[in-house]
């Protein structure tokens, strides 16, 4: 295990919570944009919503085209999390764009 990986927040964890935590620990992808309408949504965007499965959407498409549930999964919308700024130059958020799931113009 080299530096990087002995000071990275997976790294860090395993070490502390032990043999219950895999060490093959997974992050957010923090995704570039709404799955609805296709707003782009910075990593640090206050507006930004995920499902548990990651599925993200503005806080505008949520609250006015999906009731506030995953089209996807049907489960929750909250409030993306931010990663802070150290630690997005080191684990930067995803550059993937998905295909949109709402049909409808809005």
């Amino acid at each position: 295990m080299n530096a990087a990986q002995r000071s990275s927040p997976c790294s860090v964890q395993a070490r502390t919570m032990g043999p219950r935590y895999s060490a093959r620990c997974a992050m957010l992808e923090l995704r570039s944009h709404c799955e609805c309408c296709g707003k782009e949504l910075a990593p640090d965007a206050d507006d930004a919503m995920i499902c548990s499965f990651e599925c993200t959407f503005c806080a505008a498409c949520v609250a006015q085209r999906l009731d506030h549930a995953c089209p996807n999964c049907g489960g929750g919308l909250e409030r993306r999390p931010q990663r802070p700024a150290a630690m997005l130059a080191k684990y930067p958020a995803s550059t993937a764009r998905r295909a949109l799931v709402c049909r409808t113009p809005q």
